[in-house]
């Protein structure tokens, strides 16, 4: 099982359960590496690639048990990408220490329509150092929230992407038209910054995860195989 700080975290979040965590379609038997139904398991195609660009996902609560997550899918591909619990007294040290790292530029993922006037945002990464996306990864509502609550990220600039195409993320809810998931804004974040190639091995990813995710999700467990998800 090839290690990622998501599955670090998830593991870390795991013991400290008190209770077992019941996700939807909690009866299905699933890998516990991608979290999808056995048969369905996408673990085999995995290829990790190398960017530029960092990633540092700021996860709510149990966001890195869910099987519909895909802040996984950018640590899959980029395996120096980070993952912290997110919490608005007790930052992980690691966490400050990271945004505090000289050799990268820190940068808030989020609209900019709920940046305050005082908030410099961008559209784009600045030249000069690799960026560090800091992505909050959660149902909107949460990350709505831990972006007005984390106030060691308040000094930070916000970086605000405007995906012009309509998303493709049926795994949840989307609430309103530029709400998109995170391995979706990850791939235009990697466009943008110039690692194109990373852009597409994570979007190859994300595509087959989604075509499997939506294909275990209609059909009774052991009844389809990887290679007819594929074809869905």
């Amino acid at each position: 099982m090839t290690e990622n700080a998501v599955l670090r975290l998830r593991a870390e979040r795991l013991a400290r359960a008190t209770r077992p965590f019941l996700a939807r379609g909690n009866r299905i038997r699933r890998c516990q590496r991608c979290l999808l139904p056995l048969k369905l398991c996408l673990c085999d195609t995995l290829s990790p690639g190398h960017a530029q660009s960092r990633f540092c996902l700021v996860m709510f609560d149990t966001e890195p048990m869910k099987p519909s997550n895909t802040g996984r899918l950018i640590a899959d591909i980029l395996p120096n990408t980070e993952a912290f619990q997110w919490s608005r007294t007790e930052p992980p040290q690691a966490l400050l220490e990271l945004v505090q790292n000289p050799d990268y530029q820190p940068l808030v993922v989020f609209p900019a329509s709920y940046a305050g006037a005082e908030r410099q945002v961008v559209t784009a990464p600045p030249t000069g150092k690799p960026p560090l996306f800091i992505m909050l990864d959660g149902t909107w509502t949460e990350a709505r929230k831990m972006f007005r609550k984390s106030p060691y990220l308040d000094n930070l600039p916000v970086i605000s992407v405007d995906l012009s195409r309509v998303s493709a993320y049926h795994l949840r809810e989307v609430h309103a038209e530029g709400q998109y998931c995170t391995a979706e804004v990850a791939i235009a974040l990697l466009d943008l910054a110039g690692d194109t190639g990373a852009a597409g091995a994570l979007g190859e990813h994300f595509q087959r995860f989604r075509t499997r995710y939506l294909a275990g999700k209609t059909q009774h467990s052991g009844s389809i195989t990887a290679e007819q998800a594929e074809n869905v």
